[in-house]
């Protein structure tokens, strides 16, 4: 089976729905089938055309406002000179999505979303008001939507009256199950993800002034890092919070496993990628009460705050700690699975 990936970004770029793309196309490779994924983030810095583990992966020259959309109309182009048994496109904030739907035509078109309803900033959410006839009509377009979560697939109901079939991300396992925990001096807690103001961090941070037993590494880099350094700074507790930078996908289970609690206050997430990856390393978790977060505390390991008061977080992360009961998460061969029945 021929399987073209549309998607903004793909590594050497980090993100979720990065990881997510390449897991799946890797994995299918594996499986026998040919993937081309087809990307927005052509530069300097990375190959316009390239193989990576079996996948061959073109990357298109665009421009991304804000940060958003990633408009590169070479991907049309490139799609109705193309032919395959499959067309998936990812994440319904960019326009890659948007242009899979045009080309795809006779060939089977399936969509993920990735769908998290707004965002942190007002520029972009006026530009997802003014996409969002056209985006819905792309989703529509699809022969099958897969949503990453429960509240992802009510969310794209209430706002686009499709019907999703809900397929969690994979996580390895046995990767962070059997990783040697990182050791330091001090307990620590960790929260990983890149560095915007709608992660939260900063509410962590503000936490760790009640619970003097702990320091605090934070995984990820990003705008809003001087900000974070400077709120630690002024909170007299700089020497407690260690920014990490990028940290290479192979040391990451060391660093949840070393962990006393993992701890992600975001605004905005589909998922919750960084919480499976936590409650695969059977650390505990505590999370946000919102968004794709929410769903988490259905699942044995994780506590919820409803308020981000630095007190009642501290409390939560305290409570977390006598935890001892995880949830497994699904892996990534079982994601594939049921992606595969999907496709055909």
């Amino acid at each position: 089976m021929r399987v073209i990936q549309v998607t903004p970004r793909y590594p050497p770029r980090t993100g979720g729905v990065e990881t997510h793309v390449k897991e799946l196309s890797e994995r299918l490779v594996e499986r026998g089938h040919n993937v081309t994924v087809l990307t927005a983030d052509d530069g300097y810095d990375v190959e316009t055309q390239e193989s990576r583990q079996g996948v061959e992966v073109v990357r298109h020259r665009g421009f991304a406002p804000d940060g958003a959309f990633h408009i590169a109309p070479g991907i049309l182009s490139t799609l109705l000179g193309t032919d395959a048994d499959v067309v998936h496109a990812h994440n319904y904030h960019s326009l890659p999505l948007l242009f899979a739907a045009v080309a795809a035509k006779e060939t089977r078109f399936v969509a993920s979303p990735h769908y998290h309803g707004g965002s942190a900033s007002s520029f972009r959410d006026r530009l997802l008001s003014v996409y969002r006839p056209v985006g819905g009509w792309a989703l529509r377009r699809a022969a099958e939507l897969i949503a990453v979560s429960d509240w992802e697939r009510d969310q794209l109901a209430d706002d686009f009256g499709t019907d999703a079939t809900v397929v969690p991300n994979g996580v390895d396992i046995e990767r962070f199950r059997n990783a040697e925990p990182r050791v330091r001096e001090r307990p620590y807690l960790l929260t990983v993800g890149r560095l915007e103001e709608y992660k939260g961090v900063q509410h962590v941070i503000r936490a760790l002034s009640h619970l003097p037993e702990y320091d605090l590494l934070v995984a990820g880099s990003g705008p809003h890092r001087e900000g974070l350094e400077q709120l630690a700074e002024a909170l007299g507790i700089a020497d407690r919070v260690t920014f990490l930078g990028y940290v290479d996908d192979g040391d990451l289970p060391a660093l949840y496993a070393g962990a006393e609690a993992y701890v992600t206050m975001s605004s905005f997430e589909a998922y919750g990628m960084t919480v499976a990856e936590a409650l695969a390393a059977e650390t505990p978790c505590v999370v946000r009460k919102k968004a794709a977060l929410a769903d988490w505390l259905e699942r044995d390991g994780c506590i919820g705050v409803d308020r981000l008061s630095p007190p009642k977080i501290a409390s939560s992360i305290e409570t977390a700690t006598e935890l001892t009961e995880f949830a497994s998460p699904l892996t990534w061969e079982e994601m594939i699975d049921r992606v595969q029945r999907i496709y055909w």
